[in-house]
């Protein structure tokens, strides 16, 4: 049985290669994508400190651990989201490690690893992904791993430093090897937000979508100061639901190395099974 993400990225190629402009040579343009550019170029010598992620709205402190809870048609969907200790050089660039599980009910449906950094100004960005998928608690493959610098993928800004409205649309990631397209705007600032965990002032609101994905709506994302993301939502996709946090939590030195010890299994099977990523190994 073909796996549905797979198919999915082939899809999403075919489109990419229909999008792509074209150079004046004839040959397809990967420094460019139809929808949205970088806000900021990207430059490996920007980065003095680059695993110090203190940024207000998306600070990434090793042992932050948050859990965000949805409810679908089969039941509690749960995202974890764990900062490591753990670094590995993306693209020139040393980043933070982190850990993601995403399961629905009990049942583990995707494991990943993300890779952030911050630039001298303050800037957070995304320089890859390593995402596992699971079906019936077996793996099935790695389709969508991406990595900034392999295979013409570019990273992007995964939060400004100084997010304000009226800023345009910004490139977050792109990979046309896979079809992955990411962009994200700022959409509200100074919002207020009460969810389980607790209440929220001065939040910010960004609007994030992938073009290729024509179905696919704004995932609308709710970042509060000092924490990150406590809501996700979305408008325009009609399968579409809203997780929030329900637990925030700084792991004991102990769950942390046990983290630690998790996503290296992840990284070592990615070396193993992903051609993309074995390039970081």
């Amino acid at each position: 049985m073909f796996n549905k993400q797979r198919i999915r990225s082939i899809i999403l190629s075919i489109l990419v290669s229909l999008l792509l402009p074209l150079t004046s040579a004839g040959v397809f343009s990967l420094k460019a994508t139809p929808f949205c550019d970088p806000i900021i170029n990207f430059d490996s010598s920007n980065f003095s400190n680059p695993t110090r992620i203190d940024n207000r709205w998306l600070p990434l402190v090793p042992g932050t651990q948050l859990t965000l809870e949805g409810t679908t048609s089969q039941g509690i969907h749960r995202v974890v989201f764990t900062v490591t200790d753990l670094t590995k050089v993306i693209d020139g660039v040393r980043t933070a490690v982190v850990w993601d599980r995403d399961f629905d009910g009990s049942q583990l449906a995707e494991a990943e690893l993300s890779f952030f950094a911050q630039d001298n100004a303050g800037n957070v960005w995304n320089l890859g992904e390593y995402p596992e998928v699971y079906e019936g608690g077996n793996f099935v493959g790695a389709p969508d791993t991406w990595i900034a610098g392999v295979a013409s993928a570019e990273g992007g800004i995964h939060m400004l430093t100084k997010p304000k409205t009226g800023t345009g649309q910004y490139l977050q990631g792109w990979s046309p090897d896979i079809g992955f397209l990411d962009c994200a705007k700022v959409f509200k600032t100074g919002e207020t937000i009460c969810i389980p965990v607790n209440c929220y002032t001065d939040v910010l609101v960004t609007s994030e979508t992938s073009p290729l994905d024509q179905g696919g709506g704004h995932q609308i994302k709710y970042h509060a100061p000092g924490v990150g993301i406590v809501q996700v939502g979305a408008v325009g996709d009609p399968q579409a639901e809203t997780l929030v946090l329900t637990k925030l939590a700084h792991l004991s030195p102990g769950a942390l190395a046990e983290a630690d010890r998790e996503a290296l299994k992840l990284d070592k099977h990615g070396c193993q099974v992903s051609d993309v990523y074995r390039q970081t190994c």
